[in-house]
């Protein structure tokens, strides 16, 4: 069984450190990148060089060069590290031994899956930024990036394995490689990604009656209370239908309520009968925002993982259609 709250933290760490210092629209990722963006411009004289295609041939191949080593280092001992740590201060190496499969599918009505679906998919979009901004082409990028975040998942779930208390769970193994596929799979039909996962969350009353499994506070409660969060798939209209307005996408959503305990049963027992909640609604595209300030353009690309509150229709077995005004 993994451990989704973690695995959340140790994503979004991932993605943050990924955006802010390797994407290509950070400062620090400037160097000499208008020349490998546009080899045939030519070069002052007072630098010497007459020829763009010994400049390019010289220093942008060596920038290169120097990328994808940093790149290729900076994965490997990033990845290590954090798995190594993990198995460090997350497990009792001492009750480590032998190898067991655990069965939590029907646990937290999935959305615990939704979550993983949801994160590698953005871990695995944010790999294929950082190797095509170190030289790798596109669909090298999208494949690596791609199966290094299902590597790294894999990695983890062994752990689970190993470890007596939890157990390798083919559940979320499912969810963290179709995650993975869904942001590949756009990218080798499409070239760009069309339907992009979202979250949203909001508190909820529950949280108080378990604060220990569903959070203390409000830094815990987005991370661990199910009932308050909500995953989304946001259909970028424009690209279907050219005439749809560029900023404004159609999204589908799920989410689950009354959740006290993971098992529907023992929820049940204690007085709360968990239903799944099904949404329709439109979302805000941030990526059509223009802006020339580098570290507003990073935020923003972070920003469209979120579905800002926005007007939806639910349908739910417990009280039917509701329309929601603005749902967070």
């Amino acid at each position: 069984m993994f451990h989704s709250n973690f695995n959340l933290i140790l994503k979004i760490t991932f993605i943050l450190f990924f955006l802010f210092f390797f994407n290509k629209n950070n400062v620090f990722a400037q160097d000499r990148l208008d020349f490998v963006n546009n080899p045939t411009q030519t070069l002052p004289r007072g630098e010497g060089l007459q020829k763009t295609q010994f400049y390019n041939s010289f220093f942008v191949n060596d920038s290169l060069k120097h990328r994808k080593r940093l790149v290729s280092w900076g994965m490997g001992a990033g990845y290590t590290t954090a798995l190594t740590g993990l198995s460090v201060i997350w497990y009792d190496w001492n009750k480590m031994g032998g190898f067991r499969f655990f069965n939590d599918d029907d646990e937290w009505q999935q959305m615990d899956k939704f979550g993983h679906f949801f994160t590698n998919f953005h871990f695995s979009k944010y790999n294929a930024q950082m190797l095509e901004w170190a030289g790798y082409s596109p669909k090298k990028s999208e494949f690596l990036g791609m199966a290094v975040a299902s590597s790294v998942m894999l990695g983890i779930e062994v752990l689970d394995g190993a470890s007596p208390k939890y157990g390798f769970s083919w559940g979320d193994f499912t969810a963290n490689t179709g995650g993975a596929l869904f942001y590949w799979g756009q990218k080798a039909l499409w070239k760009e990604i069309r339907i992009l996962p979202k979250f949203s969350f909001f508190p909820t009353d529950l949280a108080p009656l378990r604060p220990n499994v569903l959070g203390k506070s409000l830094a815990e409660q987005w991370l661990k209370d199910y009932n308050g969060q909500t995953y989304w798939y946001s259909v970028d209209m424009d690209k279907f239908a050219p005439k749809f307005p560029k900023w404004l996408n159609l999204c589908a959503g799920y989410g689950a309520y009354n959740m006290l305990y993971a098992n529907y049963a023992e929820s049940v027992e204690n007085g709360y009968t968990p239903y799944r909640r099904y949404f329709v609604g439109i979302d805000i595209d941030l990526s059509h925002i223009k802006t020339k300030n580098k570290f507003l353009k990073g935020f923003l690309n972070l920003l469209t993982m979120v579905r800002l509150p926005a007007p939806a229709l639910e349908y739910n077995a417990e009280k039917g259609f509701e329309f929601h005004y603005v749902k967070f």
